[in-house]
């Protein structure tokens, strides 16, 4: 890129994360439209096929496909006019059709208008799947029971939005196509408008029942949390009582504290995606900027009442099971902690075993040394006393009863000293 100052280089990421802002821009529509939407769970293989199957599209038409590492495109075919979007979990097809006004907007769909055989392959499972048309307010009426109309009879929700320049109704219920419905009535909306219009429509409807999908996991941990607390409350129970045994509190604590966790890893992503869709469900209904249609909810009002309940539901549940992982924690921590001074008090008592268990054996060594002196004293002397026997026999003038005699205290005084002497030579090898 040439510049007309010397600079560094440009970091590689500068001018992706300059362009992201772009990267989805609104469709340009032309007045009246009709719209159909699918959103479709993918696995990372099925996405790979997805994208295979979209180059398909794009080669039947003579269209230039998206690069091999576009997460989103859009184009025109010969009929109708296409923005698809791959995203964490699912992916996003929208097809628009210019058409012109018709008794019933929802009659001839724009889905209609795409390959019937190319549509069979699509790979994923459906989880939102809407039709949406836009029709110019010359050619309806203000009254609601009429609107109400294209959407079998059922209560509407609606609203002035764009500022004004449109009217947009839906009933948030799948009809007998399988396909939910927004009408917008146009006032004076400008093309790009239309299509960042529809495009906050659809995608209300896909963060909403993303967001929903924590939803049921909320509802079949609730027993489960409510057992796991009893749980709790039996083992911190039982360690207020005397005599209770630690060491099997302690493993019923940790089996449950791993239970607990199990359940906050296996739902983590699941409980901070629902708070994360709800969070892009009130930013584009805010986008919406409504004015209210007397005698209807708005989109945000049925939010409030309808989605935020259960959305409080999966957070709360959240929240509880952190709580509880907390509690089991410090209750861990508490009976660790009798368990070491149990420990503790196990080791001093051993200890004060030990110690008195020396003394005797101190005791005793001096018990033993003391007969051991007398008894070396005893042989030596015994040996003396054969000696001199032996030497009167050899015709010696000596009186062997007086040699024994004379002998023993000083026999008795070297074994006494040698044995001493060996008693400090041993102790100071030990203090070595």
């Amino acid at each position: 890129m040439t510049t007309l100052f010397p600079l560094p280089d440009n970091h590689p990421q500068r001018f992706k994360l300059h362009n992201e802002v772009h990267a989805r821009s609104s469709v340009i529509l032309d007045l009246p439209v009709s719209a159909s939407h699918l959103t479709l769970m993918q696995s990372s293989d099925e996405k790979k096929q997805d994208r295979i199957h979209l180059i398909e599209l794009c080669e039947r038409f003579g269209v230039t496909p998206p690069k091999q590492d576009a997460n989103h495109f859009s184009a025109r075919y010969d009929n109708f006019q296409l923005r698809w979007e791959q995203h964490g979990e699912f992916t996003t097809y929208t097809f628009y059709v210019h058409k012109q006004q018709q008794s019933d907007p929802f009659k001839e769909p724009a889905l209609k208008s795409v390959p019937v055989d190319w549509m069979a392959q699509l790979v994923g499972k459906v989880i939102v799947a809407a039709h949406a048309a836009i029709i110019p307010a010359s050619e309806t009426t203000d009254d609601i029971e009429a609107m109400a109309h294209f959407f079998a009879g059922n209560a509407l929700i609606g609203a002035k939005v764009s500022g004004g320049a449109a009217q947009a109704y839906t009933d948030f219920r799948i009809h007998i196509d399988g396909f939910s419905r927004f009408l917008i009535v146009d006032d004076h909306l400008k093309n790009a408008q239309a299509g960042r219009l529809l495009q906050r429509l659809f995608e209300i409807e896909v963060y909403r029942v993303m967001a929903l999908l924590a939803f049921p996991i909320a509802r079949k941990l609730t027993p489960v949390l409510i057992k796991a607390d009893h749980q709790l409350i039996a083992i911190t129970a039982a360690m207020a009582e005397a005599g209770c045994d630690d060491g099997k509190l302690l493993d019923e604590l940790t089996t449950l504290a791993a239970e607990v966790e199990n359940h906050i890893s296996c739902n983590h992503y699941r409980f901070g995606a629902a708070s994360a869709y709800y969070n892009l469900v009130n930013q584009r209904i805010e986008d919406l900027r409504e004015k209210r249609i007397q005698g209807l909810q708005t989109f945000s009002e049925f939010m409030g009442r309808r989605l935020e309940p259960a959305i409080n539901t999966c957070q709360s549940t959240a929240k509880r099971f952190n709580l509880l992982s907390e509690r089991i924690s410090n209750a861990g921590e508490l009976l660790r902690t009798r368990v070491d001074i149990s420990i503790e008090r196990q080791n001093q008592d051993l200890l004060k075993s030990v110690s008195t268990h020396a003394k005797m054996q101190v005791r005793l060594q001096g018990t033993v040394e003391g007969v051991s002196i007398f008894a070396i004293t005893s042989y030596a002397v015994s040996l003396i006393g054969s000696i001199a026997q032996a030497m009167k026999s050899a015709d010696w003038d000596v009186n062997p009863p007086l040699v024994i005699g004379i002998s023993i205290p000083f026999v008795l005084t070297v074994v006494a000293i040698g044995v001493r002497r060996i008693h400090k030579l041993i102790q100071k090898i030990d203090e070595d």
